[in-house]
């Protein structure tokens, strides 16, 4: 069954809870300034800096290890591009600077996945509705079963095969997100509502193979197939990353599911704890942290969206010491066992629920 709300809180209990989280976040809210301005700016220079590396060493190296290193110097650009760039940027995190190159209005990233798009998908409808059965589409991206609660259809049993390909093509399951195809097919958006989505989808992505898969490859002249190569690589390489890491932080074991007449009536406080209980978290050191876009901190991330990610790992232990005083389970393990229980999610839900067995007198 879905989970609601911790049921051992009381209404007042839930109240002050809100008010210990908001205190938090104001803390880190109030004191922003140049070392957050530094921070993003270094991560855009050291993302600059490796996709020229990347693709110089693509474009004229010799021989396997110098395009191994291009395509990693490649990918890693991609990812913070998408991570802790673009994803961070494009939550407003940094709109308070007013630096045009931050704003999250306008700010646009090297993924088939279009940003007007994006903020609508993610920003508003994610993040309002997280986890809540029939409005939050992140709920196995309209492709997979995530939850016994979720109706199992014979699709379902190449839900393994479904789950590959999502992961591979990544950046095109999250660009068609915002597309709604259920709700067009079922008639409840119009024709033209929908080509227009579809045009602004496939036109991003045809910029982006524009770009990826024939400007540089054949910029590079006779070293073209090396250069199509690594980028293919180097993206399939952004996708896979991204995939665990945001299924890490959505799906793993004990992440709550609620139903949306659960969510009626609820104050801050009830939003705050369904963040809680519907995310988790990822541990590792600071590399880690910044190459997840600090999606290490699921639950802080859900929890402060348009807060400074790099600071997440301020606020954690004000936040796990708070879930640990109110007894709510705060969910963080190592990569390797989060993904683990996300795979053993996927895997049970695959199969169609049991019948019950009728009692017998």
């Amino acid at each position: 069954m879905p989970q609601t709300k911790p049921h051992h809180l009381t209404r007042e209990q839930i109240d002050t809870f809100e008010r210990e989280v908001n205190s938090i976040r104001d803390s880190v809210m109030n004191q922003l300034g140049q070392g957050d301005v530094d921070h993003i700016r270094r991560m855009i220079r050291i993302c600059r800096v490796s996709e020229v590396t990347g693709r110089a060493m693509l474009h004229f190296g010799m021989g396997l290890l110098s395009w191994v290193a291009g395509v990693l110097a490649l990918a890693n650009a991609k990812i913070l591009d998408n991570m802790e760039i673009g994803h961070n940027v494009m939550h407003g995190q940094y709109d308070w600077t007013g630096d045009p190159a931050l704003n999250s209005q306008t700010f646009e990233w090297d993924i088939a996945c279009d940003a007007e798009q994006w903020r609508h998908s993610h920003n508003v409808t994610h993040h309002t509705y997280t986890n809540i059965l029939g409005k939050d589409r992140d709920l196995g991206y309209s492709l997979l079963r995530v939850s016994q609660d979720q109706k199992w259809k014979p699709r379902h049993w190449l839900q393994p095969l479904a789950n590959l390909m999502l992961a591979m093509g990544f950046q095109y399951g999250v660009g068609s997100h915002d597309l709604e195809i259920g709700r067009y097919t079922h008639g409840a958006m119009p024709k033209a509502e929908f080509r227009a989505r579809l045009k602004r989808f496939v036109t991003k992505t045809a910029k982006q193979w524009f770009k990826d898969y024939l400007l540089f490859p054949v910029l590079a002249l006779w070293s073209a197939p090396r250069v199509l190569a690594g980028n293919l690589a180097a993206n399939l390489i952004r996708n896979l990353w991204t995939y665990v890491v945001i299924f890490c932080g959505h799906f793993t074991e004990g992440v709550a599911i609620y139903r949306e007449e659960d969510t009626r009536n609820e104050t801050r406080g009830d939003w705050y704890l369904r963040q809680i209980t519907g995310s988790s978290n990822l541990e590792g050191g600071r590399i880690f942290h910044i190459m997840t876009g600090h999606l290490s901190h699921q639950i802080e991330h859900h929890l402060f969206p348009d807060m400074p990610a790099h600071r997440y790992p301020e606020v954690a232990p004000a936040i796990r010491a708070l879930c640990e005083q109110y007894g709510i389970r705060y969910n963080t393990g190592s990569l390797f066992k989060q993904y683990f229980t996300v795979m053993q999610r996927i895997l049970i839900c695959t199969l169609p629920p049991r019948r019950a067995v009728p009692a017998t007198s």
